[in-house]
């Protein structure tokens, strides 16, 4: 997983983690072991991936398989300056790994997309008709990303009463998202759009996203016109991207798609999902090491990453390096696999019973939320990393 770190009196450059340590490439630059791969050591002490990340697929591959040489038996392949390029993760102070220029959230978890439906439509249908014809999405806030461990503040707005007339405060239903973050690797003009059978070239890597949400804001306001300050107070990213070709193990076959996309979005490629474990641990002042919550896994995603780029960009719009695109919250069909506190109190009608007898429907100030992912497949593990944000009381608002 690569990311940006600094430790004592550095700054701020791009790293590797590896186990409980972080291979500093801009020390391992210096020292010459990427010199034969016609790559510039000067893009490892960059403050974020994007330069690294421009450089293209080939020169990831390269890299990534010059750190696996590195890294090879017990960090053989260091020849003696393990101590200067091994950085203990415990000394290293974390950033956002790129520079986001745009943000835009998905809304492909279908089972989350029913659950919504079934809370707010009880009459009708889950679904709204397009949901299974393309890829819903929003343009979010990009500088409103933050970094995991990044405290995010109890935010205020208008939030609806029962007889129709709005009142003002700090939100009651605090709640998070359990999202991957596509971390866009390669740019396409404006005009020229990107087809589906390409995409995952467009795509350098993936991470842990929270998107945080006020829900009593967000109902409010969201008609017409959908999330606006209900959303846009914060999103907390994992500090590690992983490469999208270290998931090709734990691809797995998408699920079937009633009725077929149109011809755009039908991509080739036979499995076109990944088999990644995600959970969700709540942590609170009674439990500081937390309560596991939620286990759920990517492959309950309806629409596919390469679905996402290829229908973002259909009209033409062009993305950009270091742009993220999240998938929206990923929700199994259990109610252990929901994968936020609207489901799984269930729009706070069935509180979510801690082992102390207390109980949750929404966050409280003081809580932290941690999410965590892997994949597993024949004996091979690759971890996600984490993301986590503590809960902090609103401001005082006196003067509304």
């Amino acid at each position: 997983m690569y990311g940006i770190f600094s430790y004592g009196i550095s700054s701020p450059r791009v790293g590797y983690k590896y186990g409980n340590h972080i291979l500093d490439l801009e020390v391992a630059g210096l020292l010459g072991f990427f010199d034969d791969l016609g790559v510039d050591p000067n893009v490892f002490t960059r403050s974020v991936l994007n330069d690294f990340i421009a450089l293209g697929k080939p020169a990831w591959q390269a890299v990534g398989q010059r750190i696996r040489q590195l890294l090879a038996s017990n960090e053989a392949g260091l020849n003696g300056v393990r101590d200067q390029v091994l950085i203990d993760e415990t000394r290293a102070r974390l950033y956002l790994p790129v520079r986001v220029g745009d943000y835009t959230d998905f809304y492909a978890g279908i089972y989350h997309a029913e659950h919504v439906g079934q809370m707010f439509r009880p009459d009708a249908a889950p679904l709204l008709p397009n949901y299974r014809h393309l890829p819903v999405a929003y343009h979010g806030r990009a500088s409103s990303l933050v970094v995991s461990g990044t405290p995010i503040r109890r935010p205020a707005g208008q939030l609806p009463t029962p007889d129709g007339q709005p009142t003002f405060g700090p939100s009651r239903a605090l709640d998070f998202e359990l999202e991957l973050g596509l971390i866009i690797g390669k740019s396409n003009p404006l005009g020229e759009p990107i087809a589906v059978d390409e995409a995952e070239d467009y795509i350098f890597g993936i991470t842990l996203f929270n998107d945080w949400s006020a829900r009593d804001i967000q109902r409010w306001e969201y008609q017409p016109l959908g999330p606006f300050l209900g959303k846009n107070f914060g999103s907390s990213m994992s500090a590690w991207v992983v490469p999208l070709i270290d998931l090709e193990p734990f691809r797995v076959a998408a699920q079937p798609q009633e009725p077929t996309p149109l011809p755009y979005l039908q991509g080739t490629h036979p499995s076109s999902a990944f088999d990644l474990e995600l959970e969700v641990v709540l942590h609170t002042p009674e439990y500081a090491d937390g309560i596991i919550i939620s286990r759920t896994n990517a492959r309950y995603l309806y629409w596919s990453f390469a679905q996402m780029v290829a229908h973002h960009t259909v009209n033409g719009c062009n993305l950009t390096v270091g742009d993220v695109l999240a998938t929206g919250t990923v929700s199994g069909p259990e109610p252990g696999s929901y994968g936020s506190l609207l489901e799984l109190s269930w729009n706070g009608t069935r509180p979510l019973h801690l082992p102390d007898n207390s109980s949750r429907t929404f966050l409280l100030d003081g809580d932290r939320i941690s999410l965590r992912g892997w994949g597993f497949s024949n004996g091979l593990r690759v971890d996600l990393g984490d993301v986590h944000g503590d809960i902090q009381p609103p401001l005082s608002y006196d003067h509304h």
